[in-house]
């Protein structure tokens, strides 16, 4: 039987709603600890980012899902609390990149902690173990914490040389950073970001499940993961969400569908072209309230550029025949849209970004461009609804102007303001 024929609105409905971004905003729902939770959940982790031209990327992350909330909830979800380590449900380590991840979903990262604790294999600290006995730092960094408590990479003293590379890491942070890798520490807090290590026995709640997966069951695991997230994908697609290798996958992927949990799709691209897809089981009725008109996208808001909706490899020209590309470190000359670029979400669309910087001092946000996409049109509906977004984005920022520096179409910025 051939594959099931989804028209590109559907595939892109779909995308959405798994994210958790189809769904308008309701304003009477408070967004508590406890939907703060459900969004990182639904899409699987957040990654974590150190730009904070506005709120940081894993902020924004889960701003756009649940609207306004407190940060610190968010990160009371994470580290350290009067009430303990029980009270933790997320943490952060590698998975995309580096990501914050719910607890339950810890023990399909114990086979990576474990591969950087072999000494018979390769892996980027395994060198710098080796030089100058740097072997023996491990235990006096891990032995200081164990006595001492929490610590910070700011609090070891170094007056030497340092790495030597890009990152220009002191010995000790190398140490602290190693020993995070083979899940000796973990992050139990920030301090004005700085990373806080302790010993992972002393961050881990002890309802976390410790069972140790073969790399197989891991990498089965989070294929799956990574095509409930996506919601619908091409096969290879669900590599990106763990950076897996993709010539890996290809039998877990075959196994998945021949059981059921996959179903193929065939989806009509931006381009007019056609492609396989995958759609997981559980986003089944999802789908056919999709194709019935019972489901239908209809939030507008804006996203980060690590967000995970573009994740997958090309699906952002392929769905929405947009480049969702982070510009920040490229030399300005070279930006098209600007440094810290956030596209904004219209129902099923992407039909135009931003690129802000907030003045925390005056509360003022300041759009250095905004631009549609190339036949987006600003009519009332858009603009009525992009005001309703920026609003509350201003809310979450604690910020009581907006000012617009350059626009196109031209006449956007003028509607927008009026609209506010």
């Amino acid at each position: 039987m051939s594959p099931a024929a989804i028209p590109l609105s559907a595939a892109r409905t779909l995308a959405l709603h798994a994210q958790g971004l189809a769904a308008p905003d309701d304003p009477s729902t408070p967004a508590t600890p406890e939907r703060i939770l459900a969004a990182v959940e639904r899409i699987g982790c957040v990654q974590i980012d150190t730009l904070q031209m506005v709120q940081r990327s894993q902020y924004l992350t889960v701003w756009s899902r649940v609207g306004s909330y407190d940060p610190a909830d968010f990160d009371r979800l994470m580290y350290a609390t009067p009430e303990g380590a029980n009270t933790r449900r997320m943490f952060e380590y590698w998975l995309h990149a580096a990501c914050i991840i719910p607890l339950a979903d810890f023990r399909y990262r114990l086979p990576v902690m474990h591969h950087y604790r072999r000494a018979d294999v390769e892996h980027w600290n395994k060198r710098w173990l080796a030089e100058n006995g740097n072997a023996h730092l491990l235990d006096e960094v891990r032995d200081r914490i164990a006595r001492q408590g929490p610590q910070r990479a700011s609090d070891f003293e170094h007056d030497g040389q340092r790495g030597g590379s890009w990152w220009n890491w002191k010995p000790a942070k190398r140490a602290l950073e190693v020993l995070y890798d083979q899940g000796v520490l973990m992050v139990a807090g920030r301090v004005n970001f700085q990373r806080v290590y302790d010993l992972a026995e002393r961050v881990l709640p002890d309802w976390v499940d410790t069972a140790i997966p073969s790399q197989e069951e891991m990498q089965r695991a989070l294929v799956e993961r990574g095509a409930h997230s996506f919601g619908i994908c091409q096969p290879l697609q669900t590599a990106e969400y763990a950076y897996l290798k993709r010539n890996q996958i290809r039998p877990i992927l075959t196994d998945l569908v021949a059981q059921g949990v996959l179903a193929e799709v065939e989806v009509t691209l931006h381009d007019g072209s056609t492609t396989g897809m995958v759609v997981h089981r559980d986003h089944q009725e999802a789908l056919a309230q999709i194709l019935d008109g019972a489901l239908a996208a209809r939030r507008t808001t804006f996203l980060s550029p690590f967000d995970n909706l573009f994740w997958p490899n090309k699906r952002d020209q392929q769905f929405w025949g947009v480049e969702q590309r982070l510009e920040a470190y490229k030399p300005a000359p070279q930006r098209i849209w600007g440094y810290y670029c956030l596209p904004i979400v219209h129902r099923d669309r992407v039909v135009g970004r931003f690129d802000p910087k907030l003045e925390r001092k005056t509360g003022t946000l300041r759009l250095k461009v905004l631009v549609l996409e190339p036949g987006i049109m600003p009519d009332d509906e858009l603009v009525a609804d992009v005001a309703a977004a920026m609003r509350d984005f201003l809310r979450f920022h604690h910020a009581t102007e907006l000012v617009i520096e350059r626009c196109d179409p031209p006449e956007l910025g003028p509607k927008l303001l009026a609209a506010l």
